[in-house]
């Protein structure tokens, strides 16, 4: 006979399980519960609000631009309603002179007028003030002492120069240069054109001086006193002209001309001290010699080959122990290739280097390509510093192309030579 009996036995064991997972009394379950509950619902509150907040700041953000996009249009089509959008047109105007004027800071060594000012040592970046107004006067005085044969120079005073407003303050300093004129010159030699109604003066650089650089002053006073002896000839004075640059210092070497002033010293009696004040003109160039410069275009290896054959100038006795030697540099579509350097040559009165540099362009169109050759005299028998002689600039520009670079590009893979002026 089967009974049926009750198993109470085997439930203790799995109530005994579920003590041991869960010894808590039932007051602390409840509150962990509700913590976990909280804190969920707090998460979940925080992801709404990110959610709603990204989707408001995206359509605020398009119906903006939709907006702003709507007025220009509409300030285009009625001008009359232009002065709503005022302050957004006027922020775009001052951005936009902002970009031209780096754009013009960083362009300004791809740009050679023609009456730009001669670069001394070291000043490869100088820049020309031609293209603005010349304003200022310089006071100075000029003596010639007959018995010692020498000839004092004193800068005393500039006085109203151009403030430029880019520039918080001017730095002003006077470059003087005397140019002795030398009559004796066959100008045949120069590649003197006929047509012209008189042949062009031939200087050399007798001595050269600088003053002291005046820091933010637009009427600066120097005061100083420079000498020069002439010896030569007795009648040297009559064919030197006095010439001063003022220039605005640039601690990269990138002084700006403000304006100069030429004096010849025939016209002036100047075996007393004479004082003069001369208004400043525009800077121009002079005439120190002749170059020989040969081009060579080679466009499947997209180089240029630069020879400087000759270099003819006139000489002077202070001439005899000096080298000449020539930096060249390219500038093509608003890139300055490295400069090369030529080897010294002892100076003569046709110094010859028929040294030849090569030079690799950029693949894009030359657009714009000039070549620069800077030419450089020092002394032989002892180590002293580099001083300009002169400059010249060949190639072409967007607007004008130099005949030299035109016989070039026509005469792909041949070297082509040329005569150029070399000016100071």
């Amino acid at each position: 006979m089967v009974t049926l009996t009750d198993f109470p036995a085997p439930m203790e064991p799995f109530s005994a399980a579920w003590e041991l997972r869960m010894p808590f009394p039932e007051i602390v379950k409840y509150l962990m519960l509700a913590i976990s509950i909280t804190l969920l619902l707090l998460a979940l509150g925080m992801l709404a609000w990110q959610t709603y907040r990204c989707c408001t700041h995206s359509h605020t953000r398009y119906t903006q631009q939709d907006t702003v996009n709507n007025n220009l249009m509409y300030s285009v089509e009625n001008s009359s309603t232009a002065g709503n959008y005022s302050g957004i047109l006027s922020t775009k105007m001052i951005a936009a002179n902002a970009e031209a004027c780096r754009l013009s800071r960083c362009f300004s060594l791809a740009s050679f007028p023609s009456s730009a000012s001669s670069q001394s040592d070291g000043e490869m970046g100088e820049k020309a003030g031609t293209s603005r107004k010349v304003d200022g006067s310089l006071r100075f005085s000029v003596f010639f002492d007959q018995q010692q044969a020498k000839l004092v120079v004193t800068v005393l005073q500039a006085e109203g120069l151009f403030q430029d407003t880019r520039r918080q303050s001017l730095q002003p300093f006077v470059k003087i240069r005397l140019l002795v004129a030398k009559s004796a010159v066959n100008m045949e030699e120069f590649d003197y054109d006929e047509r012209e109604a008189t042949p062009p003066v031939l200087w050399t650089v007798l001595q050269e001086w600088k003053t002291r650089v005046v820091k933010g002053s637009c009427n600066p006073l120097f005061g100083d006193q420079f000498t020069c002896i002439l010896w030569e000839e007795e009648d040297l004075l009559h064919h030197i002209n006095l010439r001063m640059e003022v220039r605005d210092y640039d601690k990269y070497s990138r002084h700006t001309v403000l304006g100069e002033v030429r004096v010849p010293l025939r016209r002036l009696h100047s075996s007393y001290p004479l004082e003069l004040q001369e208004t400043l003109q525009t800077p121009q160039k002079d005439l120190v010699g002749k170059l020989l410069l040969s081009l060579k275009f080679l466009p499947t290896s997209q180089r240029l080959e630069v020879g400087l054959l000759k270099i003819r100038t006139v000489l002077t006795q202070s001439c005899s122990n000096e080298a000449l030697y020539a930096r060249i540099t390219i500038q093509c579509n608003q890139s300055k290739l490295p400069y090369q350097k030529t080897y010294a040559v002892p100076r003569c009165s046709l110094t010859v280097f028929n040294e030849v540099l090569i030079f690799s362009l950029p693949e894009s169109p030359m657009e714009q390509c000039k070549v620069l050759v800077y030419v450089y005299k020092t002394h032989t028998s002892k180590k002293s510093a580099k001083h300009l002689i002169g400059q010249s600039i060949v190639g072409k520009d967007k607007s004008l192309e130099d005949e030299h670079w035109s016989l070039m590009m026509r005469s792909v893979r041949q070297p082509v030579a040329k005569w150029h002026s070399l000016l100071v």
